[in-house]
């Protein structure tokens, strides 16, 4: 086939997609730490960042057992920096959130993998910053470049622990929280806290007071392991200026919602050494990667028309993340080092299964419980009682 057939072809089946679109997987790998470079352990991972492709080498098996390969969308090795990895991944579909699109950044892997360094990294310095405070300055940053649009942000922030849902922004953090379901609105927390933010440094607040709240706990693995899957969701809420002269139903308000997902760690007990509260988490938290995993393979397998969605709290919370209406990210994290060979090759099973996933996002327009509206109504009647007093 020439170039022109191929470019014809590629064309048509595009057309045939249109609506739809796979789930973006990227695997990061950490480097060795302190601790396993003291115990002598040998990296068993190569990466080819250009090809996107991923070698891993088994370190039991004889010189007869080639290395297992993997390609993804992207890849990124140990000397990878935080910035690099936030503009080429999340920060398209942050861009895509604020024309109106749902989306969805997660983290998947073993534990000490370095999921929450992904997610969150460091406060300070700026270049350790991880997903979730520089989505902030982005946001805010590209806010504060429109002159022609309005804007509402709120924050919410859960954690599910135990399957448990808990509030991180509520007052007694420890109150469970329902699920509900509409037509209307999907899925969603009844009664979860949500503010609304005007600036990175209150929404950067939010961000600190669930951190306060959420369960972590040591293991040998990891000393601040976390104990739960946390959801960090921002809600964009955007319309255009009208002209004084214009009608309410010329007005169309645009609202994209960016959930931001740092998973708790897939772990062996005999590699962490949990025991009693932590054996009990552990045993949950790999309940709802299960579940999780096997949403995928449903969606992937094709065969099924049942989705187990309803499996755990996790599965219904990225329930339109997962083949429905938003733009997906998965980041898969893994170690290099030889003692993590099974869970490292588990970890890109399960990756190479998410990226065949197909999600059909679309833009929300004019939802029944955009704010906004309820904001600049409010705002027209104390004009109107201003005009009418003066």
């Amino acid at each position: 086939m020439n170039k022109f057939k191929a470019a014809a072809t590629a064309v048509a089946g595009a057309g045939k997609l249109s609506n739809s679109e796979c789930v973006k997987v990227v695997v990061r790998c950490r480097p060795l730490s302190a601790k396993e470079v003291d115990d002598g352990r040998q990296r068993i991972v190569d990466m080819d960042l250009k090809q996107g492709q991923i070698t891993v080498k088994n370190p039991k098996a004889g010189s007869e057992d080639p290395p297992r390969h993997f390609t993804f969308d992207l890849v990124y090795d140990w000397n990878t920096e935080q910035k690099n990895f936030y503009v080429e991944t999340a920060a398209p579909i942050v861009d895509n959130v604020m024309e109106g699109y749902n989306g969805t950044v997660f983290a998947y892997g073993q534990t000490g993998t370095g999921k929450t360094h992904t997610m969150e990294g460091k406060e300070s310095p700026e270049e350790l910053q991880g997903v979730i405070p520089r989505t902030f300055r982005h946001v805010f940053d590209n806010i504060g470049l429109s002159k022609d649009k309005e804007f509402l942000v709120r924050a919410s922030f859960l954690e599910i622990y135990n399957e448990e849902l808990r509030d991180l922004l509520a007052k007694n953090a420890q109150n469970r929280l329902e699920l509900k379901e509409t037509v209307d609105s999907g899925v969603f927390v009844k009664d979860l806290t949500s503010f609304v933010v005007k600036g990175v440094s209150e929404i950067n607040n939010v961000l600190a007071v669930g951190k306060k709240n959420r369960t972590v706990g040591a293991t040998l693995m990891n000393q601040d392991s976390s104990r739960s899957h946390s959801i960090f969701t921002v809600t964009i809420e955007c319309s255009d200026h009208l002209a004084p002269d214009a009608k309410d139903d010329e007005q169309h308000i645009r609202v994209g919602k960016l959930n931001l997902v740092d998973l708790a760690g897939s772990e062996r007990q005999s590699k962490t050494g949990a025991t009693g509260d932590r054996l009990k988490e552990a045993t949950k938290i790999n309940l709802s990667l299960s579940a999780l995993g096997n949403v995928i393979s449903a969606l992937v397998d094709g065969k099924s028309g049942h989705i187990p969605y309803r499996d755990s709290k996790l599965t219904r919370l990225l329930q339109d993340s997962l083949g429905g209406n938003t733009k997906t990210v998965m980041v898969a994290a893994m170690g290099p080092a030889d003692y993590n060979f099974d869970e490292t090759i588990s970890t890109l099973r399960y990756a190479n299964r998410a990226k065949n996933i197909k999600n059909k996002p679309r833009i929300n327009e004019d939802p029944k419980d955009a704010m906004l509206r309820e904001f600049q109504e409010e705002i027209k009647k104390l004009k109107a009682q201003l005009e009418a007093g003066g």
